[in-house]
């Protein structure tokens, strides 16, 4: 799956987003902060595993370093008496892999879209935010991945949930939320430990966009902390439409008032 060019962070005025903008930081947060609360935190369905999918989770057992007693009563099962503890096992280590994540690991969310109203209200603080528009031609959105809404919780298989290395199956299921989101046109990048800071070059940072209800004391200071670190970032200014629902952006270019001659505007 393509990778947008573009994809934005929306931010409420805080002082740890303003601390962000100045070291040019993502902050990768556990999900046991999210305000959905199934985020992260589904409850793994597992797929009535076949019989055939059995057969191959006992040779993957038969073929680890277990006690001789236990390999023998393994290899003597029947399918029939194997596939209760198998499907037990695995809910148990499903949902033990979610706990984990949610403890441990950290995720910082992008959108696709700069001018969505839900977005604003609820992750740029009643539109007195600000949204940060990236380049994702840079290794922070490598592996970003894609959110998938759904209707329904997914069925997971149970030999992904058993097999080494990546799980994908079960990576995919920390970015599936429900359609109701599906206005966030979400993209998530999981990093494998929580409250870590990723310092990005300034030449990622491209735009930066002001909800139309911030404050122009604010609009300044956050202009003041572009101009000395990301000259080249371009600025919108945001405002209603009197036409449609909607926010719609203009470029302006941002003047401090000490370089300001008189009689002029700074912006």
């Amino acid at each position: 799956m393509n990778i947008p060019k573009k994809l934005y962070k929306y931010e409420s005025v805080s002082v740890q987003s303003l601390v962000n903008l100045k070291s040019q930081t993502v902050y990768f947060a556990p999900p046991s902060g999210f305000n959905d609360p199934y985020d992260c935190a589904l409850k793994a369905q597992i797929a009535e595993p076949t019989d055939s999918e059995i057969e191959s989770l006992r040779e993957v057992y038969l073929a680890k370093d277990w006690p001789k007693e236990v390999k023998e009563k393994l290899d003597k099962a029947s399918l029939k008496e194997l596939k209760p503890g198998l499907f037990r096992a695995a809910k148990d280590a499903s949902e033990q892999i979610i706990d984990n994540f949610i403890r441990s690991r950290g995720v910082s969310c992008f959108s696709e879209v700069s001018d969505e109203l839900l977005m604003w209200a609820h992750y740029a603080d009643k539109y007195t935010g600000f949204c940060l528009e990236f380049s994702t031609n840079h290794e922070l959105f490598e592996r970003a991945r894609k959110v998938d809404y759904v209707e329904k919780i997914p069925l997971l298989n149970i030999k992904n949930i058993y097999a080494d290395g990546e799980r994908d199956e079960m990576m995919n299921l920390f970015c599936t939320k429900s359609k109701s989101w599906a206005y966030e046109k979400e993209w998530r990048v999981i990093h494998s430990d929580a409250g870590t800071a990723y310092t990005y070059p300034p030449e990622i940072l491209t735009g930066v966009y002001f909800g139309p209800n911030m404050p122009f004391e604010m609009l300044e200071i956050i202009c003041l902390v572009l101009k000395g670190q990301n000259p080249h970032v371009k600025l919108y200014r945001g405002k209603r439409s009197e036409l449609a629902f909607k926010v719609e952006f203009e470029e302006f270019n941002y003047t401090p008032y000490i370089e300001t001659p008189v009689g002029s505007s700074g912006t």
